[in-house]
């Protein structure tokens, strides 16, 4: 199974905010079981529609600019973003399937 890709408080911009793809942006860090629990899923899910949608992944911990500037206070988060702008917010961990039907009106 692949690994997502690693955004950073250096890269956000360029990788997250100036990408012409939907990004889904999951903010974990390696104490949060339930962060755990969701990442197999988001590797499945960028596996399944890496065409439609990127996802990758933000360390709270080691990136606390971005995490602030966003208000990410509890994990895990999710946060989809199109054309620089955060147009949903997932809170919690969920299954594949209520993930896949929020990020439905923007994938099709």
């Amino acid at each position: 199974m692949a690994d997502l890709k690693v955004v950073t408080d250096s890269n956000f911009s360029g990788e997250v905010l100036q990408s012409d793809k939907l990004v889904l942006v999951d903010f974990w860090a390696e104490w949060c079981g339930p962060c755990r629990q969701v990442a197999p899923i988001l590797v499945e899910i960028q596996e399944e529609l890496g065409d439609k949608i990127e996802v990758v992944k933000m360390n709270v911990d080691e990136n606390p600019v971005v995490t602030a500037e966003y208000h990410v206070s509890g994990i895990p988060t999710m946060n989809v973003y199109q054309n620089g702008k955060v147009v949903k917010q997932i809170n919690g961990a969920r299954p594949k399937s209520a993930i896949l039907k929020e990020l439905a009106s923007f994938i099709g």
